[in-house]
């Protein structure tokens, strides 16, 4: 696919987290085709092959679990080392890990913990680990994946889901602010329900056809979205369209009150 100079990524190298299905594999399939080496890393290494296949040549996957310092800081490097740069982070890595709403007295300290670490700790780990390189340059571009549920409420009404999500934004506002001298960029996509993988389908399943029906005509567009139009947001922000953009919070939701 041929795109316009200012949203080619010839020449840099990108680490997506998250990349074994949904908005993970559309988002590096999406900076393939605009000419980057994307290195995907994820816990499904099955669903990674397919990730890879997809994506083509440009594209190298290896099992990574983002709440893993060690794993991380190798994955990384090993990134960089292809060719010497690291150029663009995208942490899509997180989800609710199978988890569904319950009230609050019934949360278990694992599961609250399990949430925030792949959701909040994975992302704080994959950026420790990628900002040197990219100091290094004075160049970077970093794009968290958090969710509307981070801005307002749950539709999952995981307490642990919402709070994890509001905190990478927080993250994302205060490393803007520390990495900009450096060239860096730290912007955030906040999806809307997308039906993109096995929990989301899940959650649309549990709604019926009447809910189902609630939840699109909720939209301004009065249609759901898909993996592609989050991949394009997260292409926006690290391409040269937005050079002066950091500490966003972008809303790709369909339009909600």
């Amino acid at each position: 696919m041929s795109l316009p100079a200012p949203l080619s990524l010839a020449g840099q190298t990108a680490i997506v987290t998250g990349a074994a299905h949904g908005f993970g594999r559309a988002i590096a399939k999406l900076l393939a085709d605009a000419g980057a080496t994307v290195w995907g890393g994820d816990v499904l290494e099955s669903e990674l092959e397919e990730t890879r296949a997809l994506c083509g040549e440009r594209c190298h996957v290896r099992r990574l679990d983002v709440t893993d310092r060690a794993a991380v800081q190798e994955f990384v490097k090993a990134a960089e080392g292809e060719a010497g740069r690291l150029d663009i982070l995208v942490n899509d890595a997180g989800g609710v890990l199978g988890q569904v709403g319950r009230p609050i007295e019934e949360i278990t300290a694992p599961q609250w913990q399990a949430i925030f670490d792949v959701n909040v700790t994975g992302a704080f780990n994959c950026i420790q680990a990628a900002v040197p390189a990219m100091k290094a340059r004075r160049y970077g571009r970093i794009v968290n994946i958090s969710s509307g549920a981070g801005l307002r409420t749950s539709l999952t009404g995981i307490q642990a889901y919402a709070a994890a999500k509001a905190a990478q934004i927080g993250l994302t506002r205060q490393l803007a602010q520390e990495l900009g001298p450096f060239g860096i960029t730290v912007n955030n996509v906040a999806p809307g329900f997308i039906r993109s993988n096995p929990s989301t389908e899940k959650q649309w399943d549990s709604y019926g056809a009447e809910g189902q029906k609630r939840l699109v005509e909720s939209f301004y567009l009065k249609r759901l979205g898909t993996a592609d139009d989050i991949a394009k947001a997260v292409l926006f922000f690290v391409s040269d369209l937005s050079p002066w953009i950091t500490g966003q919070i972008l809303s790709v939701d369909g339009g909600r009150s």
